[in-house]
């Protein structure tokens, strides 16, 4: 087994972290440096900084409704952590981000090939959001973020945008660039007041209320590829 896929499924952190560790020397395999490259076999000794690198553990999956001022890392050292905020008994870590002043919906799971899955941008995976501006929303707004928005150089994909009330739209992405939804807006002039995540594909945010996080079930799973 590659040496970024094994350290992934043991949990510790998603493949991609793994990739990180790996190139800056942090990972050895039977004591010597590992590479990108590197094959783990039954019985290695895999171990990070020195310290051993457990062996698989049950796979976890949970939704989580964070709330504003939670940080998305697994970095312990940063205040307000979400990994802290979750206080889950096993190690796990966020799939993708949300933005310290958003809230909403969240994944997270010590399943770092999970974790490739729902982030390649090649497989277009939506997700939707409850923006609430400053000002009213007119029709010309709505078209427009909808048609495409040049933001940090780029023309933002085609979305489907809908007015919920005067001040406040929905948004359904395909892409997640940096800021994306605020940066859109503030091209036309708005500011976000509020912006929230409320599904991740198939995955709602439903009834789960503010800070607290719930497996997912059965068919969530399956959804994902997973067989619960």
């Amino acid at each position: 087994m590659r040496i970024n896929k094994y350290i992934s499924e043991t949990g510790i952190c998603s493949r991609r972290e793994a990739d990180q560790w790996i190139n800056a020397g942090r990972i050895t395999i039977n004591g010597t440096i590992a590479t990108l490259g590197s094959k783990v076999a039954d019985g290695d000794r895999v171990s990070i900084d020195g310290n051993p690198i457990g062996v698989k553990k049950t796979r976890i999956y949970i939704a989580l409704n964070k709330p504003v001022g939670i940080t998305c890392t697994s970095e312990p050292h940063i205040k307000d952590n979400i990994v802290e905020f979750v206080g889950h008994p096993e190690r796990i870590f966020p799939i993708g981000r949300l933005d310290k002043e958003s809230e909403g919906l969240i994944l997270l799971t010590n399943d770092g090939d999970i974790v490739n899955e729902i982030l390649r941008v090649e497989n277009a995976h939506e997700k939707e959001y409850l923006v609430t501006v400053d000002r009213p929303i007119n029709d010309a707004f709505l078209n427009r973020m909808a048609s495409g928005v040049r933001v940090l150089g780029v023309l933002t994909k085609p979305c489907v945008v809908k007015r919920v009330n005067p001040y406040c739209f929905s948004i359904v992405l395909t892409q997640g660039l940096n800021r994306q939804i605020r940066r859109m807006c503030t091209v036309f002039d708005y500011r976000v007041r509020r912006l929230q995540r409320i599904r991740i594909m198939h995955i709602q945010l439903g009834t789960l209320k503010k800070g607290q996080w719930r497996n997912l079930n059965r068919e969530e799973l399956n959804g994902l590829g997973i067989r619960a």
